[in-house]
């Protein structure tokens, strides 16, 4: 195993002895392990974490927001007359020293959980019913967060979701083509050139204060929502260390991006490649159900258009990756990033052809809510 784990726990507030750890989950990001201990005859679980300092760069800031954010969760539930709490939010246990977090002698940045039991994840999402309570699970979460006061959060990866910015970025690798590939990516660049107007939109929409900021998750795939076994009801939201300033139509626009396309994002057959019409419906539903009451005209209007927007810009940054030399995203092989890129555009154009029906349920969705 990477990590002793039992020497890391020891410095939170865990309730038990230690029994065992193992690795968890399939995320790419963070060091994940879930541990057993033994409390009072019982077994009880806990999730530890080392988080990524070369990908988010200020881990102690990154921490001030999770804890922010789950601590306003609760006395929202709770003053909501919840009586599940800890299944509701992520629970944050405190180290010894009653920090959120443990910094060890090799400066890796250390957080524990409480385990949320008889719930799971899904790597895609299997059917509409999936989708729908997703979407609900996170529109809740920015319902919820709506009111968070004091300072601003911390922007963990600043100009995430700048899609003019992922352009210019795009047009740089261009230009200077360090490994040669632009050759092999002719199509693609010529498709991203076609929608360089479009990538402006919202952020001029915010500019001109139609459509506001607000705290969002900004890593909307259907694996950071933990559905209840039994009910199949989204619970939790999990995976926060994205949770930032943002709009909410950029993760709108993710959803719409992970959950409405059958395929994985690095599906070869573009001919596979679909919106799937019944996906989004489910997704529309389930986050008006939970966000639209806060949400204005202006965000409700766009709803679709951040489906093709967000789906766009993941595109560039494949793209702009694969003219760089394959940089970011880890890559099995040679054109990887090409595919993923490849499969976004044809989503694009999957969204562009049924545009105007997307937008009729949006309308007619919207009407239901009021």
């Amino acid at each position: 195993m990477k990590h002793d784990i039992r020497s890391i726990a020891q410095h939170f507030q865990v309730q038990g002895d230690f029994v065992s750890t193992g690795p968890y989950g399939n995320g790419h990001i963070n060091d994940t392990y879930a541990a057993i201990y033994n409390y009072q005859g019982s077994q009880v679980r806990y999730i530890h974490q080392r988080i990524n300092h070369n990908i988010f760069k200020d881990p102690v800031s990154l921490m001030d927001n999770i804890f922010r954010v789950t601590m306003h969760q609760r006395k929202k539930l709770e003053k909501e007359g919840c009586r599940d709490l800890e299944r509701r939010a992520l629970t944050l246990v405190p180290t010894k020293d009653g920090l959120p977090y443990y910094q060890d002698v090799r400066g890796n940045t250390w957080r524990t959980y409480l385990f949320i039991e008889g719930a799971r994840t899904y790597e895609a999402i299997e059917n509409p019913v999936q989708a729908f309570h997703a979407a609900k699970a996170f529109g809740e979460l920015q319902r919820q967060l709506v009111d968070l006061s004091g300072e601003r959060l911390h922007e963990t990866i600043p100009d995430f979701h700048n899609t003019p910015k992922r352009f210019e970025s795009l047009e740089k690798v261009i230009e200077a083509d360090p490994v040669n590939r632009a050759k092999y990516a002719k199509g693609e660049i010529n498709f991203a050139m076609k929608y360089k107007d479009m990538t402006g939109i919202l952020l001029k929409k915010h500019g001109e204060g139609l459509i506001p900021e607000r705290i969002t998750h900004n890593d909307t795939k259907l694996n950071n929502v933990m559905l209840d076994e039994e009910s199949g009801e989204g619970i939790c939201v999990i995976d926060l260390d994205t949770v930032m300033p943002g709009l909410v139509l950029y993760d709108f626009g993710d959803m719409v991006r992970t959950a409405t396309s059958p395929t994985e994002e690095d599906e070869r057959n573009l001919l596979k490649v679909r919106m799937e019409m019944v996906m989004f419906e489910a997704l529309v539903k389930g986050y008006l159900e939970s966000a639209g009451e806060f949400l204005n005209d202006a965000e409700k209007e766009y709803l679709t258009f951040s489906g093709k927007l967000i789906t766009l810009e993941i595109g560039l940054r494949f793209l702009t990756d694969f003219l760089a030399g394959d940089v970011y995203f880890k890559v099995q092989r040679k054109s990887h990033n090409l595919d993923r890129c490849r499969t976004q555009f044809k989503l694009v154009e999957s969204i562009v052809e049924q545009e105007n029906a997307m937008n009729r349920f949006v309308a007619m969705a919207i009407q239901q809510t009021r």
